[in-house]
């Protein structure tokens, strides 16, 4: 079955440079792949050229006359530019032209302007996002990863739902596992918010593992871990550094003489 994806190209701290390329690559790996790529006409027709690549039935161009800063305020981004490439991949997929929007752009303007244009579905209060991260097994879908600092309980049983889902679909496992990101296993533990989503999710239909702490997340012990945006992005913002940290020390040992060069 064919897909229409439409890109923000002009999303993201390089813009055209970095998501041209990767559209192009994208086609090359689905052969049921349809990209249409949404920003200023001149300047993608520009990196195009560049790459020797044009426009086809599989590939084109919807142009949009502004673009979203990565500084911009949410607020700002939907009120002042309605002609953004943001906006107008989301509208794509509103109107039925594209089955999904992809955007590497300012990401508090891309969560609010979905929100406002495609809504939610029945059920759920807020958008959160995820990402797929690495462990001892195979892969760990974790959100919220920053998109809603403060969480009721319900909304973190929402993600929940979401998540497993999500690992439902992409790697079609049909009873997923999700664990609850707290301080420790047992349920006493956590604030009252955790605590009342443990007890919403153990009254669930979802594969409740239990409570998960930081070091689950790459033991692999569950399919999906919840947690509010706040705890999700300085967990992902520590693993990021670490991970960056790791990697100057190796760089440097494997330097530090002839020896080590070997």
């Amino acid at each position: 079955m064919d897909i229409t994806v439409a890109i923000d190209v002009m999303g993201g701290d390089h813009g055209p440079h970095v998501t041209i390329p990767a559209a192009l690559e994208a086609l090359k790996q689905d052969d049921e792949l349809n990209i249409i790529l949404v920003g200023l006409t001149e300047a993608i027709e520009a990196e195009l050229g560049a790459r020797g690549a044009k426009v086809s039935p599989r590939l084109r161009i919807h142009h949009a006359s502004e673009v979203v800063t990565m500084d911009e305020s949410p607020q700002s981004a939907m009120k002042n530019k309605k002609d953004s490439s943001m906006r107008v991949a989301i509208n794509l997929v509103k109107t039925g032209e594209a089955n999904a929007c992809v955007s590497a752009g300012n990401t508090g303007a891309l969560m609010a302007t979905a929100r406002f244009v495609l809504k939610t579905l029945p059920g759920i209060d807020r958008p959160a996002i995820a990402a797929i991260l690495p462990n001892q097994k195979g892969t760990t879908y974790m959100l919220d990863l920053g998109a809603n600092a403060d969480c009721t309980p319900e909304q973190l049983l929402q993600f929940a739902v979401m998540g497993a889902m999500l690992v439902s679909c992409v790697e079609h496992k049909e009873r997923p596992t999700v664990g609850l990101l707290n301080i420790g296993s047992e349920d006493i533990k956590g604030n009252e918010i955790v605590k009342q989503a443990g007890e919403l999710l153990r009254a669930s239909h979802l594969n409740f593992y239990g409570n998960v702490e930081g070091t689950d997340i790459y033991k692999g012990t569950t399919d999906v871990i919840v947690c509010d945006g706040f705890v999700g992005n300085v967990a992902l913002k520590t693993s990021e550094g670490l991970a960056q940290m790791m990697s100057k020390f190796l760089i440097a040992e494997f330097k530090r003489n002839w020896f080590t060069k070997l």
